[in-house]
């Protein structure tokens, strides 16, 4: 996989500049692709923007990469192994309580069949499909750019 530093094709801060005094989070997303179709994962409700669908992913550990937490993240909840991936994205965005900084891959290969370990997934989703789901407000760029590029 590439390096999260190189070439990201599109940076956006979608924050306040009062983001600097809340709980700061660095998440690795994966948007997975398959055939013009798009996985998604349903967050719990117990979760923050829970009941929302969303791009796969979590938590990047302190001292892990970010291409390590994405395939660790994958694997834990779609039993997957990444085996293919490039930058594709770098939002911050700040919501009342947290600012997050989703470090966007897109993932063009893999091993294993995604299942729903952690998550309800869905996979086959369509330009318009996207359209009518309902995601985290923090993602509703990825889905702006997957619409224009390939979907």
């Amino acid at each position: 996989m590439a390096n999260s530093a190189d070439a990201l094709p599109g940076t956006a801060n979608m924050g306040s500049q009062q983001a600097d005094t809340l709980p700061q989070l660095h998440v690795a997303v994966g948007v997975i692709l398959k055939q013009k179709q798009v996985l998604l994962a349903l967050r719990s409700s117990k979760q923050h923007q829970g009941g929302k669908w969303e791009f796969p992913g979590g938590k990047v550990e302190q001292g892990e990469t970010v291409e390590a937490a994405l395939d660790r993240e994958l694997t834990e909840e779609l039993a997957i192994t990444v085996t293919q991936a490039e930058p594709f994205m770098l939002l911050n965005y700040t919501y009342p309580e947290r600012q997050v900084t989703l470090d966007i891959w897109l993932v063009t290969d893999f091993t294993g069949t995604p299942q729903g370990w952690k998550a309800s997934h869905c996979s086959g989703l369509t330009s318009a499909t996207l359209a009518t789901i309902t995601f985290p407000d923090a993602n509703q760029p990825i889905v702006q750019q997957l619409q224009q590029r390939f979907l």
